[in-house]
């Protein structure tokens, strides 16, 4: 069995359950964690009830500093205490119980190689609730797109998996900034993800290796007598997905594509209020305020937590 020493790190928020289902999860892996670190954001339902426990570290923030802010913790924490990987987790998210020794074993097949560096390898993400596959990302030109699942083979790149599942490779986020703070809550894996990539490290998706994990909030809706599902989101995280994705989008697009980089950002806009206006029920003049505010403070670059 491979020597490596790893900690896991969970953002909690306002969901004891998950974050328990998640924690037991990682405790029946068959490659056992040294470590816990879970950041708690939650106001009404702290987990005061795992203070005690010996492998687990808590870190109380009842103000909810985000997700990036967690992670730069957590990685900070982990290089510290000279770990070699840091495991992150969404707290809606299960891996299966050989998830991590499968990652493991191909990261030591892989680094036999000369000159192949990974930063991150990730599990195949899988919403149980829609049975579909939770794409990484990749950067064309002026956006991030899906990178379609690839099962026929043991693994394949992309520039981003998603946050939770990945394993960060330690000597890999010592020769790079930490993840972006200011990003608060989301696409902080597009910019860690990209960061790592332009240093030359590659970031993997293995197929084998399976977590579950609850995507948003997919409701199936009749379009043009077609079912299909969308995500309803509430009106922060409509914010900043708008404003973040603008936000990192208009500043890696080079060139010609900065401009088809803010046409494509414009029609994203219309898009989410398109559907806002069709199917969501609670507070649409709000969401569709927060799609056209977070646009435009990623176009300006006002980030921050700013709702």
């Amino acid at each position: 069995m491979y020597c490596y020493k790893i900690a896991a790190y969970i953002t909690a928020y306002e969901d004891p359950k998950a974050v328990m289902d998640c924690l037991n999860a990682i405790a029946c892996q068959s490659f056992a964690v040294d470590k816990v670190l879970i950041l708690d954001n939650s106001t009404k339902n702290p987990l005061s009830h795992l203070i005690n426990q010996e492998n687990i570290i808590i870190k109380f923030h009842p103000e909810n500093i985000g997700i990036g802010a967690g992670l730069n913790w957590a990685i900070k924490w982990a290089i510290e205490q000279e770990y070699d990987f840091l495991w992150s987790f969404d707290q809606d998210s299960t891996p299966t119980a050989n998830c991590l020794e499968i990652l493991l074993k191909i990261y030591h097949q892989l680094s036999q190689e000369d000159n192949y560096q990974i930063g991150i390898i990730a599990p195949t993400p899988c919403d149980p609730r829609t049975g579909n596959v939770i794409e990484g990302a990749v950067f064309l030109n002026d956006r991030f797109q899906g990178l379609q699942h690839n099962h026929t083979v043991e693994f394949y790149e992309c520039d981003s998996p998603i946050t939770s599942g990945s394993l960060v490779s330690l000597a890999a986020a010592k020769t790079i900034s930490p993840p972006c703070a200011e990003l608060f809550i989301d696409g902080i894996d597009f910019e860690y993800g990209m960061q790592l990539r332009q240093k030359g490290f590659h970031n993997l998706i293995v197929t084998q290796a399976i977590m579950h994990h609850n995507f948003g909030n997919p409701i199936q809706v009749k379009f043009m007598n077609k079912y299909r599902y969308i995500q309803q989101y509430s009106a922060l995280r409509y914010y900043y997905i708008c404003r973040n994705h603008t936000y990192l989008e208009t500043r890696f697009s080079q060139g010609y594509y900065r401009f088809t980089c803010l046409i494509w950002r414009i029609k994203y806009m219309l898009y989410s209020t398109f559907w806002i206006s069709l199917y969501d029920l609670d507070n649409k003049n709000l969401k569709i305020w927060a799609c056209l505010l977070g646009t435009y403070h990623g176009l300006i670059g006002n980030l921050g937590k700013n709702w």
